[in-house]
């Protein structure tokens, strides 16, 4: 945590005296992040649809088809290039070809670019499924934060496609799914818990969305969506749905406000189940596969995870839930770090691997 938290306060002082922004530095030093050649996975550099991808493929022979993984990676929509480490050790240890998909970035790249991207990646490879030994009845999307948004949403569009495979389950890792309420428990109980803030959580989507931060007070408030519409889905986002022992740490039920006219018609898109996924009709969430939801204690996302579970399984879709009781936010990516590792990262990625042999 120390780490990232250096890297963006320098970033942010580079961009308060004018030499690049806080974002460009970020990811430049990402980028610096290079794992050398593996000796038990093939790993190659693509493109899918004119969208760059990475495929790592294991290089122990297989009696038949493996199961194809398709990952989005999180970083707020923002960021890229740090889950090298998972895909990797997700191709190993299940024995799955694992496709990490380089979608485009926001802000230069505004909702549904990311979407498009994700989905489009995916279309080619599951038209494309032979060429990978995969076989079309074990594909698999998954995603963590952001790219568990994107998951989700590219799972709902193919759920009704009938001139494809269908997937066979979908993975999400702690991901955000919903934007109209940023004062569920857990946003109130872990909003200045690292490594997602609640201000940055809000932030993040409203970079996604179009780039501009300038609503933040407004999203955090619930006062960029008219209050009759956000009553009207309170059938699936509510704090009353979270169970009670979630609650414990503290809650505060919020006052809804009255909703600005011009703010709304900046921020209205986030009723777009594309966006966010927690808002599809029971129609879509009924034909979903089965699902993996990891959620942490102490994560700002938690209850969009816990009213994502709740309607998949009101929907009769199976759920494998597995909830880190210390886990806070990306604690994943610290599964087997050099210097700063954390055990609950490391049974997170075996609750997921062992989810994936179990297909």
């Amino acid at each position: 945590y120390s780490y990232d938290r250096n890297i963006r306060t320098c970033g942010k002082i580079l961009e308060n005296i004018g030499i690049c922004s806080q974002v460009s530095f970020v990811r430049y030093m990402q980028s610096r992040k290079t794992l050398g050649a593996d000796q038990n996975l093939f790993i190659e550099d693509l493109c899918f649809d004119m969208v760059p991808v990475r495929i790592y493929q294991p290089k122990t022979p297989s009696a038949s088809q493996r199961r194809g993984v398709i990952f989005f990676h999180g970083g707020g929509w923002v960021f890229g290039k740090t889950h090298e480490k998972l895909c990797r050790w997700i191709a190993k240890e299940s024995k799955s070809v694992v496709v990490s998909v380089g979608y485009r970035l926001a802000p230069e790249h505004k909702y549904p670019a990311a979407y498009e991207d994700c989905l489009n990646a995916t279309l080619h490879f599951m038209k494309n499924i032979e060429h990978y030994g995969v076989d079309p009845a074990r594909i698999i999307v998954s995603g963590d934060s952001a790219g568990g948004n994107l998951a989700a949403a590219v799972s709902q569009t193919l759920a009704s496609r009938s001139d494809l495979p269908k997937l066979r389950a979908q993975i999400l890792i702690y991901p955000s799914l919903q934007a109209l309420d940023f004062n569920l428990p857990s946003y109130q109980q872990n909003r200045a818990v690292p490594l997602l803030f609640r201000e940055r959580a809000a932030f993040y989507v409203l970079q996604y969305l179009n780039g501009d931060a300038s609503f933040l007070e407004d999203v955090l408030q619930g006062t960029h969506i008219p209050s009759d519409t956000i009553l009207n889905y309170r059938k699936w986002v509510n704090a009353d749905y979270i169970p009670e022992k979630f609650r414990v740490r503290g809650y505060k039920p919020h006052v809804l406000l009255e909703c600005a006219t011009e703010v709304y018609e900046k921020t209205k898109k986030f009723c777009e189940p594309n966006l966010c996924p927690l808002l599809a009709e029971d129609a879509i969430v009924q034909q979903l596969p089965e699902t993996f939801l990891l959620t942490c204690e102490y994560d700002v996302l938690r209850d969009d995870g816990l009213l994502y579970k709740k309607r998949l399984e009101d929907n009769s879709v199976p759920v494998t839930w597995y909830h880190l009781e210390d886990g806070f936010h990306g604690i994943i990516n610290s599964f087997n770090s050099d210097w700063f590792s954390f055990s609950a990262g490391k049974r997170g990625v075996d609750n997921i691997v062992n989810f994936l042999k179990s297909l």
